[in-house]
C-alpha cells in the first residue's frame, strides 16, 4: 500500500511555496513585484524557479517577464481566507 503521508522534502517545498506567496502579498514589508533571484534569496533557496512553477500553474503568481513575478488577486484572497500560517 503506498504511503499517502508526504515526505519531509515535499513538506519543505510546501512551506517554501507558502512563504513565497506570503512574501509577495505583504505590502508593508516587501515590494509588490519581485525578481526571481531576490525571491530565491529571501526564501534561502538555490532553486526559486522550482518553487514558483507550481504557484504560476495554480494561478497564484504571474510572471511579467523571465525575471519578475508578482502575486495575483487569487493569492491575496487565499492569504485573506487562510491567514499567514506556517
Amino acid at each position: 500500500m503506498p504511503d499517502d503521508e508526504p515526505n519531509e522534502q515535499m513538506r519543505e517545498w510546501d512551506v517554501m511555496e507558502r512563504e513565497a506567496v506570503y512574501a509577495m502579498t505583504d505590502p508593508e514589508r516587501f515590494p509588490p513585484v519581485w525578481s526571481v533571484a531576490d525571491l530565491g534569496r529571501e526564501l534561502e533557496t538555490n532553486e526559486p524557479e522550482a518553487v514558483l512553477r507550481p504557484l504560476v500553474n495554480a494561478g497564484l503568481v504571474n510572471r511579467s517577464s523571465e525575471d519578475f513575478v508578482f502575486a495575483t488577486p487569487a493569492a491575496f484572497k487565499w492569504v485573506e481566507l487562510v491567514g499567514r500560517v506556517v
